[in-house]
């Protein structure tokens, strides 16, 4: 949908970007002793580019993500997917899933519904930031330079469980209410232009506390 835009709209925008700092994982506090789950994906490696099949510019599929060291008092896993470089005021929602089984666990290629592809797993999809139920791929602005696309899995204690198609704002507030442990991973992904790529930069992890 992106794609066709002029680079000098992408270009004047460079500087506009939601920050990492407004990511789910840095929005919210987990308890004293939250635990630090491995996320991974063996589409791509942490910080490496994601493969247009799984963007705007291929298939759309949903990419595989996996994750480990769940806490055995976990009783739900969730997974946020966010841009942190959308040139808007918040992270751009790509995909949330939640009531995943409290335990590692996996969700395979196109596990989510997306853009022509049914769902290829019997999962939970959570609103994305077009208020949709599915896998939203990556379509950053041409000229905008490379975006950071942050795989966030949580794992939650039992309670209200979250019903329906939830959004951010419900997810956010069952992680603060719920949380046991948290991690990610990154894919990064942009479209060229014709000047050089703005860096990418790295995320830094926060110090988990004792």
């Amino acid at each position: 949908m992106l794609e066709n835009l002029p680079d000098v709209i992408g270009l004047a925008l460079r500087d506009q970007r939601a920050g990492l700092d407004k990511i789910a994982f840095n929005q919210v506090d987990l308890r004293a002793g939250a635990g630090v789950l491995a996320v991974t994906s063996l589409a791509f490696a942490d910080h490496a580019t994601l493969p247009a099949d799984y963007t705007a510019d291929g298939a759309g599929l949903s990419p595989p993500v996996e994750w480990a060291h769940v806490p055995p008092q976990a009783a739900e896993v969730v997974l946020i997917v966010e841009d942190a470089d959308a040139p808007t005021p918040q992270p751009l929602v790509h995909a949330i899933v939640v009531g995943l089984a409290g335990e590692a666990g996996s969700l395979p290629v196109g596990a989510l519904a997306s853009p022509g592809h049914d769902a290829e797993a019997d999962v939970t999809a959570g609103r994305n930031s077009f208020l949709q139920a599915r896998w939203l791929p990556p379509d950053p602005p041409p000229g905008h330079g490379t975006h950071r696309y942050v795989f966030q899995v949580f794992a939650l204690e039992a309670g209200e469980p979250l019903s329906g198609t939830p959004g951010r704002g419900a997810v956010l507030e069952a992680i603060a209410a719920r949380g046991l442990a948290s991690g990610y991973t990154v894919a990064t992904y942009g479209r060229p232009d014709g000047s050089v790529p703005a860096a990418a930069g790295a995320l830094v992890r926060p110090v988990q506390p004792e």
